[in-house]
Order: C-alpha cells, then structure tokens, then sequence
C-alpha cells in the first residue's frame, strides 16, 4: 500500500476498542481512506494511517502500554477533539449523520466565520467539522 508522504506537521493519533470498525465509520461519515493498515499478532489492527486531504490520522487498538491511552468510553469522556477543515460542512453534516455520528453540537454559524457542528464517534471520539482554517482569522 506504498503512496506519497502526506504533508501535514501534526498527525492526531487515536486509539479504538474496535479499529477496523473505526476505520470503516471514519470513511463513511467524514471520507477517510486508508494508506496503511497493518495487523497485529492476535487479528486486530497494531497500526492504521487514513488520509483525508492533505491531513492524516493514525489509529489503532486499545493496549497497554507507557502511553496508558484508553478509549472515551474508559476514560468517562473525551479528553481530547479533532477539528476537520471542511469546504462543505453542511454535506458532511449530513454524511456524518447518516453514518450514525451521535451530535453534540448541530450545524451552526460561528462568529468568526465558520460554519460547523461536533459529533461522537462510535467510540466517543469528538470530531469537530468546519470551513474555518486555523490561523486564518482576519478579526
């Protein structure tokens, strides 16, 4: 599964109870593919790298180790968000509600300029989506 380097400096890393579940709901709901999925010794996913644009996220299992990162649901809540630069909110709105997202904030104008919304993955994971890119405020 060789492809280009993506761009991006920061690269959010998560970690899934169920990964390949993950793997298939980021590319319903949001558009993720991925470049790279590679097993683990007992069926489940070690590593997973998906790519959505010129960004990327990496994913795999729940498992302990010195990170000690737990899925939302263990943790009794998200500790950490991901924000998505979207030219179109309002389609992957209705992507992302149409693949099951449970919403936590709808579809809304924000003052700065944005249109977004945030939802839950399956997991509890928050995905926060809007046409704002960081560092483009002009306020």
């Amino acid at each position: 599964m060789a492809t280009s380097p993506v761009p991006g400096d920061i690269v959010p890393f998560l970690r899934y109870a169920d990964p390949r579940a993950a793997i298939d709901w980021l590319g319903q709901a949001f558009g993720f593919a991925p470049i790279l999925v590679v097993d683990d010794d007992e069926g489940g996913v070690a590593h997973a790298e998906l790519r959505l644009g010129s960004s990327a996220i990496m994913l795999g299992g729940v498992k302990e180790d010195v990170l000690g990162m737990v899925t939302p649901a263990a943790a009794g809540g998200a500790t950490q968000g991901v924000y998505l630069v979207a030219a179109d909110a309002d389609a992957l709105w209705v992507r992302a509600r149409t693949a099951g997202a449970k919403v936590v904030i709808n579809l809304y104008d924000t003052p700065y300029g944005s249109r977004e919304f945030t939802v839950r993955d399956p997991e509890g994971h928050l995905w926060s989506v809007g046409t704002y890119r960081a560092g483009s405020w002009e306020g």
